[in-house]
C-alpha cells in the first residue's frame, strides 16, 4: 500500500468542490488516512514549494517560457526576464501567495499505486490539457497564458505528490505522525 498527499487548494475550497473531489478519490478505492482544513503559513508554503530545489524552480520557469512562446508572447517584455530560474522564482512566489490566501484541505490517501492513481484522477496540471473525466478537466478551465498575464499560478484546484520521495516529504511536512490513522 502506498500513501500520497493531496492538497485541495484555495480555489477548490472557495468553489465548494471539496466533497466532490474527495468522493472521486474514495470511489476509486483510495482510503483517507488523514484530513484537515488549514490556512498555510508562509513558512509552510515555502517548505512545500522550496526555492532550493533548482530543478523544480527551473522546470516551472522553462514551462512558462514555452507557454509564452506558444502564445506568441515575449516573456522578457511581460515579466522582465527570460531566464528559467528567475521566472521559476517568480512563479514560486505566486504559488506561495496563492496557497496562503485561504483555507486548504490537506489529505493523506492510501491505496495500491496511490500516487499514480491520484495523479490520473486529478489530470494534467494545465487544466486545458486535462482530459474530461479528470478533476481538473471537469472543474477547472484556467490557462497558463491568463495566469502569467495576471502574475499568479494556474488555478488548477489540486496538488498531488509526484513520486514516493515527494509524497513522504510532503506528508511529514503537512501532518504530524499522530494525525495519521492506521
Amino acid at each position: 500500500m502506498e500513501k500520497t498527499l493531496v492538497l485541495l487548494k484555495p480555489d477548490a475550497v472557495q468553489r465548494g468542490l471539496v466533497g466532490e473531489i474527495i468522493s472521486r478519490f474514495e470511489k476509486a478505492g483510495l482510503k483517507m488516512l488523514a484530513a484537515k482544513m488549514v490556512t498555510p503559513s508562509e513558512n509552510l508554503a515555502n517548505k512545500h514549494y522550496p526555492t532550493e530545489r533548482r530543478e523544480f524552480i527551473e522546470g516551472m520557469g522553462q514551462k512558462s517560457l514555452e507557454t509564452y512562446a506558444e502564445a506568441g508572447l515575449d516573456a522578457k517584455a511581460e515579466l522582465g526576464t527570460d531566464d528559467p530560474h528567475e521566472m521559476g522564482l517568480k512563479i514560486q512566489g505566486w504559488m506561495v501567495n496563492f496557497i496562503t490566501s485561504g483555507p486548504v484541505m490537506a489529505i493523506v490517501l492510501e491505496g495500491q499505486d496511490a500516487i499514480k492513481k491520484v495523479r490520473e484522477l486529478v489530470g494534467h496540471t494545465v487544466p486545458a490539457k486535462a482530459y474530461p473525466g479528470t478533476i481538473r478537466g471537469d472543474y477547472s478551465n484556467d490557462t497558463p497564458t491568463l495566469a502569467n498575464k495576471e502574475k499568479r499560478p494556474i488555478m488548477n484546484l489540486v496538488h498531488a505528490s509526484g513520486d514516493k520521495t515527494e509524497a513522504e516529504f510532503e506528508i511529514n511536512l503537512w501532518f504530524a505522525p499522530d494525525e495519521l490513522r492506521a
